[in-house]
């Protein structure tokens, strides 16, 4: 759950999106700056009305809302839950926290919410891509919510008139003083060498039993001068490197590695994340079978997860790569279902074992009937293909109570248990 589902009661929500508006950013504002410090950023989507005209209003909403969920991942996985994310109007989304971080951070933050941002989508079948600008700025002492959203409302509006700027602090200044993302590329090529990218396990559970059922591999690295580096940031950085693959193999071995730890009386399940990068090497599916063959780790109790992001560049290959997995037994999962936009046609085509529902489709599940409703919609449907269901971002015993009630498999959320490492796991595992 994003901080701004904790901190607004929704009377000044925006309907399409879900966030909070301008006026509740604005409270929350002053009040972070009467506690202290504060950072914001202001990320701008120039090209929506070019979006408007080319697709309709009703495809421009639909990308409104898919880069809302963006943000809300990258917000939450990277700040925390007391960050806050809001839709200041239009196009323009505002991050802003209270957490000490520097200059430089708060940079290459925004750098790498913008590649998350201008990843491909699709409309219509189309794919486009929007590169946000964005406008960073820290909060002066006393000033009040409606004079620092000003400030990055300037700032926003000098972006539009300079062409080759992306990021823009409010004094002016560009980068950051000190290293940012771009700098942060041979550090990554060291710690991959090294060995110095940790492996954490989100732990998933049982929905009907409560009963440990598995873990999904997420990535952190562990720098030495700018603390934890959480998994979007960190594949941010091995983007602009064209390290992501290399990356993601890194990842999935130790994975694996780790796994083949855990006792054969609990057959537990592990769940790898894939990149299109991953697919594009085109040896995907043989080096995949030779690491888990390496590892010792069943093949039968893997499941790899997609997004339909993975799926833009080749379809047919990606879906060629899977059926060779599904034919050792490797589990296929397609994530963040709910949020695309061509969805449908992966459900048709691909040797698929689950959906895993978006941390967005269940939020408000315990206040909004139509939320329940969707959620009802998409588990029948599952139920008619075959498929289990796995929900993210499960918070309250609410939402796991709804998610028994209508027949979902498995959770993952900080309701049990939040990202933990091997020994962490290993204890649960016990316990």
């Amino acid at each position: 759950m994003n901080g701004s589902t904790l901190l607004f009661s929704g009377d000044d929500r925006d309907v399409l999106t879900g966030l909070p508006g301008l006026d509740s950013a604005a409270q929350w504002l002053d009040g972070s700056s009467e506690t202290g410090f504060v950072q914001a950023m202001m990320v701008s989507l120039q090209r929506l009305p070019a979006v408007n005209l080319a697709y309709g209003m009703a495809g421009g909403d639909r990308v409104l809302v898919e880069i809302a969920r963006r943000l809300r991942d990258f917000v939450a996985d990277e700040l925390g839950p007391q960050a806050l994310v809001a839709r200041a109007s239009g196009g323009a989304f505002l991050v802003a926290s209270h957490a000490a971080l520097s200059r430089e951070r708060w940079q290459w933050l925004a750098e790498a919410l913008g590649r998350a941002i201008a990843r491909p989508l699709v409309i219509d079948g189309e794919k486009l891509s929007l590169a946000p600008r964005t406008a960073l700025l820290r909060g002066l002492p006393g000033e009040s919510g409606g004079a620092l959203l000003d400030r990055l409302d300037q700032v926003s509006g000098d972006l539009q008139r300079r062409s080759g700027r992306r990021v823009l602090w409010a004094d002016g200044s560009h980068p950051a003083r000190g290293r940012s993302a771009a700098s942060l590329e041979g550090d990554l090529l060291g710690a991959l060498h090294r060995d110095e990218i940790t492996v954490l396990f989100q732990p998933q559970f049982n929905v009907a039993t409560g009963a440990l059922a598995g873990a999904e591999a997420l990535a952190r690295w562990e720098h030495p001068s700018f603390g934890r580096i959480c998994a979007e940031t960190l594949f941010a950085v091995a983007d602009r490197g064209d390290h992501v693959a290399q990356l993601s193999r890194h990842i999935g071995r130790r994975a694996l590695a780790m796994a083949s730890a855990w006792p054969a009386s609990l057959p537990l399940k592990l769940s790898l994340n894939v990149t299109a990068e991953d697919f594009a090497v085109g040896d995907f599916a043989a080096a995949l079978k030779a690491e888990i063959a390496a590892s010792g780790f069943l093949p039968e109790r893997l499941t790899i997860e997609i997004t339909e992001q993975t799926l833009i560049a080749d379809f047919e290959a990606c879906a060629a790569a899977l059926r060779e997995l599904e034919g050792i037994g490797v589990k296929v999962a397609l994530d963040d279902f709910g949020t695309g936009f061509s969805n449908f046609r992966a459900l048709k085509a691909l040797p698929l074992d689950a959906l895993k529902l978006d941390r967005s489709l269940v939020v408000d599940i315990e206040h909004d009937p139509r939320d329940r409703a969707i959620l009802s919609a998409m588990v029948a449907m599952a139920r008619a293909l075959g498929l289990k269901v796995i929900a993210e971002g499960v918070e309250t015993e609410g939402q796991l109570a709804i998610l028994r009630a209508e027949g979902c498999d498995v959770f993952q959320g900080f309701l049990r248990a939040g990202p933990i490492d091997a020994a962490e796991f290993a204890s649960l595992v016990a316990g």
